[in-house]
């Protein structure tokens, strides 16, 4: 009797454990739920350095250390620069040579090596740039720049390989919700970070500075040490000096010639632009326009933040019914359509709750459109072939390249749109700093409608030769909503 009460207790516990945790049912007897959970450190490392980068960093070089907002634009905008190349680190990692017998370890350590490295020389760059330290300013400016670009550097490359050993590590079936898992991690150490980060740095004063940023330095290595940990297993054979390695070139080409792929990098591309290029525009857009004060358009990232998490939850659901990626990503891409309607209407209907609700389902919008494409972009990795590294690193490779150029053009366009309408150029009607804003979103809901044009086909092509549901599923498929 004992021994059934205890069976019946263990199967009650491993039920609510599915149920209550999102991601219970990512785990396998292979990647156990602790593993796997250890593995994903290494997004809550990348979240921390981009909102170091884009947010924190951002506001300091230009309110506290007085610098040139272009100067500021251009430093932030340098990590961009390795973006593209993460299809070949992806690629690199797939063909590594290695008498170790690791492919992925070597790539993601080295990556952690240029984060640590970056993060360690930045504050001190920054003093010197401004005069706050001892030393030219142009070598501030030099150290500035290298140091923004070692941390992106060490960002595309840790998260491209890390991605690869996370879905080399999982099985087929649980593949799909191991990478929702880093994502969610991703976004759960960008959320943390900026609390901790910006409580931090409320009174600052340089020594506050140098502290936190080397500090992330060091806790950036302890993460990707502690997640890095015996994960990878060692295969001599597979990492062999004498191994054939095939070119990039022939690799890529063979990639990107398969029927589906270069339109689903194309919508990738549009989708990624259309969702970011109001990133750092939504909250000046509710401080400017609707008046809100700081707490509040601070609020609208938190909305965000909740309808992304809102959409991994939906995505989840549908998949673990069977539902085909690509339309799941036209879900998105619909929303997001929605979203931006909203955010343009608040303006001159003077309603914060409406853009409140476009915050929402921007984030809902958002997340679907990934959960989506990065599925879409795993079914066709190919990972007994090896190519896992590459697909991925495609897929973020013209997501980064895609969403850090739209982010620079919308703020191009909102400042040239709004003065020139100020200035009465463009008529009395639209005389007013809304139009800039107005523009940005308006272009935002072409390029969603140009996102939903090229994954149409990809949706009839998966509808005309699907015959049983597939196993895509995410962790968040039990979450209790």
């Amino acid at each position: 009797m004992i021994r059934v009460a205890t069976l019946r207790s263990g199967a009650f516990w491993n039920r609510i454990g599915t149920r209550f945790l999102p991601f219970a049912d990512a785990a396998t007897e292979e990647l156990p739920l602790g593993r796997l959970l250890r593995l994903s450190l290494f997004q809550v490392s990348v979240g921390m350095a981009a909102v170091l980068l884009t947010g924190t960093l951002n506001r300091v070089m230009i309110v506290e250390l007085g610098m040139s907002a272009s100067i500021v634009a251009a430093m932030v905008s340098l990590p961009l620069l390795f973006a593209p190349l993460r299809a070949l680190i992806g690629f690199r990692s797939d063909t590594h040579r290695s008498v170790l017998g690791w492919k992925r370890v070597p790539y993601i350590w080295f990556g952690t090596l240029m984060q640590f490295g970056g993060l360690a020389l930045l504050p001190f760059a920054l003093l010197v740039m401004t005069g706050q330290g001892d030393g030219p300013a142009i070598v501030g400016h030099i150290g500035a720049g290298i140091a923004f670009l070692l941390v992106g550097a060490g960002m595309h490359t840790t998260q491209t390989a890390g991605l690869a050993l996370a879905t080399d590590l999982a099985t087929e079936q649980s593949r799909p919700r191991v990478v929702a898992l880093l994502y969610v991690m991703l976004l759960i150490g960008m959320l943390v970070s900026a609390i901790i980060i910006g409580r931090a740095l409320a009174d600052f004063t340089p020594t506050k500075l140098v502290q936190i940023v080397q500090g992330a330095a060091v806790l950036t290595m302890v993460l990707n040490i502690v997640a890095l940990w015996k994960q990878e297993a060692r295969n001599r054979s597979a990492t062999a000096v004498d191994a054939p390695h095939p070119a990039f070139r022939d690799v890529w080409a063979i990639f990107i010639a398969r029927p589906r792929t270069m339109r689903l990098l194309v919508a990738v591309g549009l989708g990624a632009a259309a969702f970011s290029m109001q990133d750092v525009l939504l909250e000046p857009y509710g401080g400017q326009i609707l008046g809100l004060s700081v707490g509040e358009t601070t609020s609208l990232t938190a909305l965000w933040a909740a309808g992304m998490l809102a959409g991994f939850t939906y995505a989840a659901r549908q998949l673990a019914a069977g539902a085909d990626p690509h339309r799941l990503a036209g879900f998105g891409g619909v929303a997001g359509i929605g979203a931006f309607l909203c955010v343009i209407f608040a303006g001159p209907l003077q309603a914060p709750a409406l853009l409140a609700v476009g915050a929402t389902f921007i984030g809902v919008g958002g997340g679907l459109f990934s959960v989506g494409t990065l599925t879409a972009a795993m079914a066709i990795a190919d990972p007994e072939g090896g190519r896992t590294g590459l697909a991925l690193g495609a897929w973020g490779a013209v997501q980064a390249t895609a969403a850090g150029l739209a982010i620079a053009v919308g703020a191009l366009t909102r400042d040239a749109v709004s003065a020139a309408a100020v200035a009465h150029r463009l008529g009395s009607t639209l005389a007013g700093p809304a139009t800039g804003y107005a523009v940005v979103y308006s272009i935002e809901i072409l390029l969603l409608l140009g996102t939903l044009i090229a994954l149409g086909p990809l949706v009839r092509a998966d509808a005309d030769v699907r015959t049983d549901p597939p196993s895509n599923r995410f962790g968040l498929s039990e979450f209790p909503i």
